[in-house]
């Protein structure tokens, strides 16, 4: 089954680390993105870019389009993983191994045979 991994954090926090600190994370990051992938255990891992370059759609009788993120948070979602694991508490172990943040697992239900996604079991 796919899980995805939401990645949350303050962005302030993110935008106030030192190059070191920065390049610490990122190298703890590639090695758990370098475990799964030798796993086959790896999809999609985005880091998405500040709040401030988003954009928020909100479809109803009538669609509005406003800056920012959708909701007014102390943590922001800064990046996923798509992992493909054989129960829950396997997907809960991966976040567990991540530096920093706040993480959020879910179950993926895949919409579209063909796409680059692993076929679910």
């Amino acid at each position: 089954m796919l899980y995805s991994i939401f990645i949350y954090g303050p962005e302030a926090e993110v935008a106030s680390w030192s190059p070191q600190q920065e390049n610490a994370v990122v190298a703890q990051h590639t090695a758990v993105r370098q475990k799964l992938t030798e796993a086959g255990k790896v999809g999609p891992v985005v880091r998405l870019m500040p709040t401030t370059t988003a954009v928020t759609v909100r479809n109803g009788a009538e669609s509005i389009v406003t800056d920012g993120p959708f909701a007014e948070t102390k943590e922001q979602l800064m990046g996923l993983y798509v992992v493909d694991c054989a129960t829950l508490d396997e997907a809960v172990a991966i976040a567990r191994s991540m530096p920093w943040g706040t993480f959020e697992v879910r179950p993926v239900h895949r919409f579209f045979p063909g796409s680059a996604l692993p076929e679910q079991g």
